[in-house]
């Protein structure tokens, strides 16, 4: 048996439906002798014979009727395939892989992945939790599709030639103080008010450089008394008056009245949030999408997230 041609297939289907050579060459705008033709190559594909004399006109088989019994399905199984793609090409399906670190899964990427749910059903997205520079080797490997990272600088450096960088938002650090520090309720407050301080600090990583590159700028060098790697024990140890902490907004720690977090009256330490995938991807739909997505979500992030009082009621990494 040889190949299937879906053209041959058409032909029959009209002869069937037409009744008549005649008809059905109409119908396709071939000539009699090509829909004749193109029902015996069929027939010599299958290895049957599809149609039979009946006087003057042909009679389709029962060979040809088998055949046309499995037309239909085979045809809108090639109808589903054109949507499919046409859906792909769309960014409205296929999958995309997203890595980021944990603050940015809670606030930017969850969120996203929630809008695609409602939006694009038929696109699939696969999260990871992955710090800087695992998250990046991801990439390069191509088991993510999608990293959100976060840095000092609004544009790309040195990696600009082999990733596409979006800048999602700016992240500006907040102050998390014990509650009744002399500090607390302070109208004009600045990072140099605190140089007396005790600080805590993230163990490594981003947090920590800002942090101690931010106190440095703002002409002291930080008491730095512990170092722990998630908000949920730093910011108890706040709460105990073991040290003062920069929180990322991102962060967005929930209300409680043992912590209370301010914001900072002038410039304050930030970061960058922003996601990067292989130079060139970003035209594919489906990532587009995504990038999209956590654009959307992101412009609003930073703005609902007022400091005040609180605490993470959740335990993540310090980054």
């Amino acid at each position: 048996m040889g190949e299937l041609d879906l053209r041959k297939l058409r032909v029959l289907r009209e002869l069937s439906e037409r009744g008549t050579v005649g008809a059905a060459a109409q119908a396709l705008h071939l000539t009699p002798q090509a829909v004749s033709q193109q029902i015996s190559a069929l027939g010599k594909e299958l290895g049957v014979q599809l149609t039979e004399p009946a006087g003057r006109r042909l009679r389709l088989t029962a060979a040809a009727r088998i055949v046309l019994r499995h037309t239909d399905a085979v045809f809108s199984q090639v109808e589903q395939m054109h949507a499919a793609l046409a859906a792909y090409q769309s960014g409205e399906a296929g999958q995309v892989a997203v890595a980021g670190f944990s603050t940015t899964l809670s606030a930017l990427i969850l969120p996203a992945v929630a809008r695609l749910r409602k939006d694009r059903p038929g696109l699939r997205t696969v999260l990871a939790e992955a710090d800087p520079p695992e998250s990046f080797a991801m990439l390069h490997r191509g088991d993510t599709d999608v990293v959100i990272s976060a840095d000092t600088m609004r544009e790309a450096g040195a990696e600009a030639s082999r990733y596409h960088r979006v800048t999602l938002c700016e992240d500006p650090f907040d102050v998390a103080l014990p509650a009744g520090h002399r500090l607390a309720d302070r109208g004009d407050l600045r990072l140099s008010d605190l140089a007396g301080e005790t600080w805590i600090f993230a163990t490594t990583g981003l947090c920590h450089d800002i942090g101690v590159a931010a106190c440095a700028a703002a002409g002291f060098t930080p008491l730095a008394s512990h170092a722990i790697g998630d908000w949920d024990a730093t910011l108890a140890a706040v709460r105990f008056g073991l040290g003062v902490s920069l929180v990322p907004r991102l962060a967005k720690p929930a209300p409680r009245p043992d912590v209370t977090i301010r914001a900072f009256s002038g410039a304050a330490p930030s970061r960058f949030v922003f996601a990067a995938v292989r130079e060139g991807s970003q035209e594919s739909p489906e990532i587009a999408a995504v990038l999209d997505a956590l654009r959307e979500v992101a412009t609003g992030a930073v703005a609902d997230t007022g400091a005040g009082p609180g605490v993470p009621d959740t335990v993540t990494s310090a980054r």
